[in-house]
């Protein structure tokens, strides 16, 4: 589900991903985390934190890749069940992110982009989410990520 507020101190732009944990999570990987929707991982995959994402950023709503696409707060709401930790994560849009990939999206503590790339300058990685967050992951649990352009204190309802 999308959403286009606008109004003063509210989102700009809203875009939800669900997917589900996989036993492959371990979400080490200290400068991206991302969301796949292949329907399985490898040990290696140590960034991805769910499979069988029900979007990708080449199915972004236009509304959310024109605001994203600037240079503008953007957060990351990862949640898991309502017993389960969820995990903001606050970083920002760039003019370069082409939401162009139709495989997988990721957030990153850098500024890199490419087609997979959904936020830069994240403060948060797959590393440093808490632990029962990843525990429940790897459990195959589902998740929702929750995406949000706009002001640092809009509402995270």
């Amino acid at each position: 589900m999308d959403d286009c507020e606008g109004q003063s101190g509210d989102p700009v732009a809203i875009q939800r991903v669900r997917a589900h944990g996989h036993e492959n999570v371990t979400a080490e990987h200290g400068s991206t985390l991302e969301l796949t929707a292949e329907d399985w991982l490898t040990p290696a995959g140590d960034c991805i934190l769910g499979v069988e994402a029900d979007r990708t950023p080449s199915e972004f709503d236009p509304r959310f890749r024109a605001a994203a696409a600037d240079d503008v707060v953007v957060t990351a709401t990862v949640s898991v069940d309502a017993d389960c930790a969820s995990e903001t994560i606050v970083g920002r849009g760039d003019p370069a992110l082409s939401f162009a990939s139709d495989r997988s999206l990721v957030i990153r503590t850098s500024g890199y982009v490419d087609e997979r790339t959904v936020m830069v300058g994240a403060d948060h990685a797959a590393a440093d989410l808490d632990r029962r967050l990843v525990t429940a992951l790897s459990r195959g649990a589902p998740c929702q990520l929750t995406l949000r352009v706009g002001p640092l204190d809009a509402e995270l309802s």
